[in-house]
């Protein structure tokens, strides 16, 4: 696989997702830097490829992206793909959910496309071309509740993929969402703790929630990332403003009772 031979791609995040693109960029033959604030998926990251370079990022934070961008700068000279998987999952409805907490949610999970973007795109400007995908949800379609934060978010982030597709069109830089059902990952843990307990038999609970998707299992994050690099391929050079769901089918029917 050589689809990003001499490409420079960014991408936010390093578990889950996140981790499994980066994976999947460096093998297909891309230099890759990876922003992240958690050390532990920090250091499994940085030591899974040498070519993966892991910055310790609040992607959330002007500063740090700004800084980490110019890094890249230095280092590559080059952007030529952005991938943003960065997100954090609160839960509760609009009256348990504190202030603090759901701006937090958006700034992380929306405002950091924007950093990205607006530092990131005059960089892709220079190669005369670009990709950027945005890791959005199928929260973002139809919801469960308990999740307010989250599902402002992602619903989000569809509109400003849809907003940053038209606007850099001319520039040949593509702009694309992709919306996974549940996939196992650190934020799908959380999730069977929170439902389940501390204690809970993790195996047990993404069986469960498997059982709730059409094609009878979670999702794997090397799924979401064979989709999301054939979307930063050239292979998908006419494919520009449009959200791809990987959802097992979950929101093809309708919750009848």
């Amino acid at each position: 696989m050589s689809d990003f031979d001499g490409r420079v791609a960014l991408v936010t995040g390093t578990t889950g997702i996140a981790r499994a693109t980066a994976l999947h960029l460096a093998e297909g033959g891309a230099r890759v830097m990876a922003l992240g604030i958690d050390p532990a998926g920090n250091a499994a990251l940085a030591a899974a490829s040498s070519d993966i370079t892991v910055r310790q990022t609040d992607v959330s934070v002007p500063a740090e992206v700004a800084a980490a961008l110019g890094e890249l700068e230095d280092r590559f000279g080059r952007l030529d793909i952005i991938v943003n998987s960065a997100a954090v999952h609160p839960y509760g409805d609009a009256v348990d959910t504190d202030p603090a907490t759901f701006m937090r949610c958006l700034a992380v999970n929306v405002g950091s496309i924007h950093l990205t973007a607006h530092f990131g795109v005059p960089l892709m400007r220079r190669s005369g071309k670009g990709a950027i995908v945005n890791v959005a949800s199928v929260q973002g379609h139809a919801c469960q509740s308990g999740v307010a934060a989250y599902v402002a978010s992602k619903g989000a982030i569809h509109a400003l993929t849809r907003a940053m597709a038209l606007d850099f069109a001319g520039e040949r830089i593509r702009v694309n969402s992709v919306s996974p059902g549940s996939v196992r990952t650190p934020i799908l843990e959380l999730a069977a703790r929170t439902f389940d307990g501390p204690d809970a038999d993790i195996a047990a609970v993404f069986r469960r929630f498997g059982d709730a998707h059409p094609i009878g299992r979670i999702g794997e994050p090397e799924e979401v990332a064979d989709l999301i690099g054939f979307l930063v391929s050239d292979r998908a050079g006419f494919i520009t403003g449009s959200d791809y769901r990987i959802d097992g089918g979950l929101t093809a029917g309708l919750g009848v009772k």
